[in-house]
């Protein structure tokens, strides 16, 4: 499968088996270009492993995947360059300073450059990107622990990559850092056209950033759509809270707006307070997870295209 076409994942049936436990089994999506991916799911329901394999960096038991147009296995050294990857952590280059070393891997990138219409990356640029520039002269050691995953994703994009892996990236963020981070990630799809696929944990960070998010449970992909698709469709209902002469009133519902509609037809001005709360997506988590595990594994994928046909 080639990239030409926008599709810069291309994974069909995806497996990996340890001995007799298979630890992936029939993972199949596709991420187009400019896409951000955030791929969601509780420990040990093989994310990580599935980016180390679409990384290169651990071989499948079975299935076909093409990223940028190649089988990983295969990838070449013009392939990685085009590439970007963020770790969980990193634990070396502590003796570096920021800008040496950004300086340093820049090197490595430039000749891979020559058949791209971008530039490479100005350090200083790319720094401030990240939110370091007045950390630039410091040692590597000598970094806080948010400052220093911010260094790790200028790392990662050092090479101005068209697909970026991140797993975990904003571990150890304070809530600004966080914010400065999404603005990252949307201004790398946006403006760079860059492919994004990420781990988290936080649910919060999975709804403003993702324009799709895959849920991973036991192996398998349970579902596969934006936040809005999978809280509408996977728990349909909503929860409609009114006040009327201050007496308070709730009701759950599938049909929110006709429900809001004939209740201001029965009591007009006297409807008092009125909120409609649709399941958020740490609802609509967690009830695909509990449904999983609790053995209805009916998919949840099927019931999207479903939905949208």
């Amino acid at each position: 499968m080639s990239s030409s076409n926008g599709v810069v994942l291309d994974v069909d049936k995806l497996q990996m088996r340890y001995g007799a436990t298979d630890v992936l089994r029939d993972v199949t999506f596709q991420a187009r270009r400019g896409e951000v991916l955030v791929m969601l799911g509780p420990n040990g329901a093989g994310k990580t492993t599935t980016i180390e394999i679409l990384e290169g960096f651990r071989r499948r038991s079975a299935g076909r995947i093409a990223v940028l147009g190649a089988d990983p296995e295969q990838g070449d050294e013009h392939w990685r360059s085009r590439i970007g990857v963020v770790l969980q952590s990193w634990r070396d280059h502590a003796k570096w300073r920021v800008r040496e070393l950004l300086d340093h891997l820049s090197t490595f990138y430039r000749p891979y450059f020559i058949d791209r219409v971008q530039e490479p990356w100005n350090t200083a640029e790319l720094i401030a990107l990240v939110g370091l520039t007045e950390q630039a002269g410091d040692r590597i050691a000598t970094l806080s622990g948010g400052q220093r995953r911010r260094l790790d994703v200028a790392i990662g994009i050092v090479g101005r990559p068209e697909l970026l892996f991140m797993d975990e990236p904003t571990a150890g963020f304070d809530p600004a850092a966080r914010r400065d981070f999404h603005d990252l990630v949307h201004r790398l799809s946006d403006l760079e056209d860059t492919t994004v696929l990420l781990t988290t944990h936080d649910l919060d960070e999975a709804e403003k950033i993702a324009d799709r998010i895959l849920i991973l449970a036991g192996g398998r992909i349970i579902a596969d759509g934006s936040a809005d698709e999978l809280s509408r469709t996977i728990a349909g209902e909503a929860e409609v809270r009114w006040t009327v002469d201050d007496q308070r009133f709730v009701h759950t519902t599938t049909e929110s707006t006709k429900f809001v509609h004939e209740l201001f037809k029965q009591h007009g001005d006297r409807i008092g307070e009125l909120e409609v709360r649709r399941a958020s997506l740490e609802d609509t988590y967690m009830t695909l997870v509990r449904r999983h595990e609790s053995g209805e594994v009916a998919s949840t994928v099927h019931t999207l295209a479903e939905v949208a046909r």
